[in-house]
């Protein structure tokens, strides 16, 4: 049953499902806008285009004919993935759900108007003064987001209104794509966020993982840890909102749903259709299954019999500080020294500030103290420096 995979994205999330297809005994091309991208280093093809072109796009999907297409990031042409299903090509999860969710205003808009799931409050703008009105009717403070962005890239809080103009640049250069429009959300005071990760099947129930803690700075995670400890009404309230979501969008794969838990109740907040971020932390064993091996089955219709939890496990971001390339890895030996941990290296060939380039993990029994597995998360982290030759700035 081997099949053709197209990757759309080739970064540290593609490269662990690309491990995980090659298991399964599948061939990859692996498609990034630069050169030796993460997933790339470990598939049987690649392509360097820029995935906002659809003729470019087009052009590569014909010349490899593939059996499946499947999404990484948010900025590719998914207009023309509808196409492509008329072709007889699987789309990943699918072409509806691909563009509703590669864009904030779509799938906001699905989940408030059409599902009347709970959301913060939000207004769109589409130019400065246009941010302003929005900022008035949303209140002080606020979330300010490009419809199209990752990795929190463009996304600000807006404290008081001389943040206003400074939130609408910062919009503009971390977006994705060439919509200026942004979703302004109001504030919701949470006392925690969690990741459901969610796996639709071609031939089977929706099934759930233990929910996924995590903590953010700049609209991008730090730290991630299994499980997460919520009620069982609130776990239940949010298995039944990620079910209804999945539905509406069709197809087969994993979502990473994400909700804020409030003293008022649940929120509904993003959806991902592909491996979440704060899902790394499964790659510390914390189910029998990590979520890139739970995709890589359900994207090629393979049974999953059940989702176990085995371990308590923690996943903390290492950060490279400046722009660079051909980054190395201070430290790794000592972070090694510790019993139960692990450094996944990305293998990014490029740096630049508050870029994702590994992560460290640590791990325990069930039951195991999580905010003590978090501590020495967070200190192996610490001990890895990425060390770049500097980029030359030309004046």
């Amino acid at each position: 049953m081997s099949k053709k995979i197209m990757l759309l994205g080739s970064g540290e999330l593609g490269k662990e499902f690309v491990i995980a297809v090659k298991r399964l005994g599948q061939y990859v091309i692996a498609v990034d806008s630069y050169n030796d991208a993460p997933a790339q280093q470990v598939a049987d093809e690649r392509e360097v285009i820029d995935m906002l072109d659809g003729k470019a796009l087009d052009a590569i999907v014909a010349k490899h004919q593939p059996d499946l297409i499947v999404p990484e990031i948010e900025a590719i042409r998914t207009e023309r993935f509808y196409d492509y299903e008329k072709q007889g090509i699987q789309v990943v999860p699918s072409a509806r759900a691909a563009n509703f969710t590669m864009n904030r205003k779509a799938i906001r808009d699905l989940a408030s108007k059409e599902l009347a799931l709970r959301t913060a409050n939000y207004r769109y703008a589409a130019s400065l003064e246009e941010l302003r009105v929005a900022v008035g009717e949303v209140g002080i403070p606020c979330v300010v987001k490009p419809l199209m962005s990752s990795s929190g890239k463009g996304q600000s809080t807006v404290k008081s209104e001389a943040d206003i103009e400074k939130a609408w640049s910062y919009s503009q250069s971390g977006k994705r794509g060439d919509s200026a429009e942004v979703i302004v959300e109001s504030f919701v005071n949470f006392h925690t966020e969690i990741t459901l990760l969610t796996v639709t099947q071609k031939n089977g129930k929706t099934l759930f993982c233990p929910p996924i803690g995590h903590r953010q700075e700049r609209g991008d995670y730090q730290e991630s840890w299994q499980p997460c400890l919520i009620s069982d009404e609130q776990l239940k309230e949010a298995q039944d909102i990620a079910e209804k979501v999945t539905r509406s969008l069709t197809g087969a794969g994993i979502w990473g749903v994400e909700f804020f838990l409030a003293d008022d109740g649940l929120y509904f907040s993003e959806l991902s259709p592909r491996p979440h971020d704060t899902g790394m932390v499964t790659l510390a064993g914390t189910q029998n299954l990590s979520e890139f091996e739970l995709h890589a089955r359900a994207v090629l219709g393979l049974p999953i019999p059940e989702i176990i939890l085995l371990q308590v496990g923690v996943s903390a971001v290492i950060l490279a500080d400046k722009a660079g390339n051909n980054p190395q890895y201070i430290g790794l030996e000592e972070a090694l020294k510790e019993s139960r941990t692990d450094i996944r290296i990305f293998g990014k060939p490029a740096t630049r500030p508050y870029r994702r380039m590994a992560v460290a993990l640590a791990y325990d029994q069930l039951g195991g103290d999580v905010k003590a597995i978090k501590e020495k998360a967070i200190a192996n982290a610490k001990k890895v420096t990425v060390v770049s030759e500097q980029i030359a700035v030309t004046k």
